[in-house]
Order: C-alpha cells, then structure tokens, then sequence
C-alpha cells in the first residue's frame, strides 16, 4: 500500500469528561420491537429489569430471563416515547457495558484482518442503528462514535440496529482524532469515505486491518478527521444524486471489505 500519512497533534486536545460520563450513564433503557427486545434476551452481558407484553407472548420470549408482565397496548405505548413501533413488546434493561478503545485496539493485536466503523457527528439514532446493523450482518468488530455530537443509546437507536447492539460494541471516546490514533497504532489503515474523493471504493486498496471513516451528512469529515486519514475512497454512482446517506454508504463499504475476504 501507499506510505502511510504522517500526523503531529498541535497540542493538547481536551476530552469532554462530563459529557462521556453522561452517554454512558448506567440509567436503564426501554428497548423495544421483536428483533431488539430477542436479542438483549438472549445476551447474558444484559441486566434486565421488566419485560411487558401485550397480546400472546412470543414464543422466543416463552422462557425469558425476567418475568413477563402482560399489559394493555396502551400501556406499553405510555412507556416509550412517542411514535415508538414496539410491536407489542418492551424491555427496560441495562446498558451494556463497553470497551475503551484502548481494550478494542489490545484486543485486535495479533490478529491477522479486523473492521472498524468510525463515525464522525453522526447524530440520527437511526443511522447509528442502521450501521451497528450492517456492522454486524458483515462482520465488523466495532462501531466507534465520539461522545459529543453522538446519539445515546435509546430503544429508538436498538430497534433500528435490529439486534446488533448485543454484539458489536459501540465505543465512545472522547477525541476522535486521537482514537484513529490509537487504530493505527494497532495495525488499521483508515479509510475515509467522502463522494469527491478521486479513488473509488472498488479501485483502492485497503488493509487486512480497516477502519472505515465516515462523517455526517451535508458536513462531511472535520478537517482533523479527515488529516488522519490515510486514504479517501468514494462510493461511485451514475444516477441523478450524488450520494448515498451515511448508513447506505457504510453498507455498501462494508460489503466491499467483507467480499475481498
């Protein structure tokens, strides 16, 4: 591969302590919607605390960890916040607790490929959901999002992950620009996903360690991210708009990653 970019950090960068402490606060969380709710059952990482139910019990529910209470619909509805689909079921449980990116990058040394997903101030719970989705159905081994300018985890954000925040870990840090640092130091190349980049996705060549570095809609990467990048790769298209949303073009990168493989 190319000679990977050299980068000197300008002095110190301060973390925003309160606001990380905040987005990972250990309050519990309403999940809901069959997908969500059947695999924190299913995770023994998971402190459950209610589970209610309107109508028939599901039968992947029939045995569940935590007593099942049947409800009203409604009642289920006066629990969530509103709009909430939950398809007639609900579970309040813990938030799952997380590696540091310092354990992700300890745990990835000495292996031969990895995956990470990196996104700068994608802050629609949806699309985090929908990557932690793609994440998981091409085998990633994380998602990584800054404290600030990042959704919590809401059953929102779990129902459009579909399941996939039970097993791949979303990692907070509180310096992005530091945390592909530590990537690099670990092995990744980084990636960065931009549609005026000159390389395209099935055009450039990437690592056995990868992580794909994408930034939010309209803004794109900030300019520390995009510095730390050691190359920009872009998704290419011939229709009438110029490019995807974020989550669209994670999944399409990802399978690109997942195909090479």
């Amino acid at each position: 591969m190319a000679k990977r970019k050299q980068n000197r950090r300008k002095g110190p960068v301060r973390g925003p302590r309160r606001r990380a402490q905040r987005a990972g606060s250990g309050e519990a969380v309403w999940l809901y919607g069959t997908h969500a709710v059947l695999a924190a059952l299913a995770n023994p990482a998971r402190t459950l605390r209610r589970l209610v139910f309107a109508g028939p019990l599901p039968a992947f529910a029939a045995d569940p960890p935590v007593r099942p209470e049947a409800v009203p619909r409604e009642a289920i509805g006066e629990l969530l916040p509103p709009g909430a689909v939950h398809q007639g079921i609900a579970l309040l449980a813990d938030p799952l607790p997380t590696p540091g990116i310092a354990d992700f990058c300890r745990t990835v040394t000495g292996r031969g490929s990895a995956t990470a997903v990196v996104l700068d101030r994608v802050s629609d719970p949806q699309n985090v959901g929908a990557v932690l989705r793609s994440a998981a159905v091409f085998g990633a081994d994380a998602v990584i999002v800054p404290a600030r300018h990042a959704p919590p985890v809401t059953g929102a954000l779990a129902k459009a992950a579909s399941g996939a925040l039970e097993t791949v870990p979303l990692i907070r840090v509180t310096n992005l620009a530091r945390a592909l640092e530590a990537l690099k130091s670990a092995g990744f190349w980084c990636a960065g996903l931009d549609a005026a980049a000159e390389t395209t996705l099935a055009a450039a060549e990437f690592a056995a360690k990868t992580a794909l570095v994408l930034g939010a809609e309209g803004g794109g990467l900030r300019r520390l991210t995009r510095e730390r990048c050691d190359l920009m790769v872009r998704v290419p298209g011939a229709g009438p708009i110029a490019s995807l949303n974020v989550s669209a073009t994670a999944a399409v990168a990802l399978y690109e990653l997942a195909r090479r493989r």
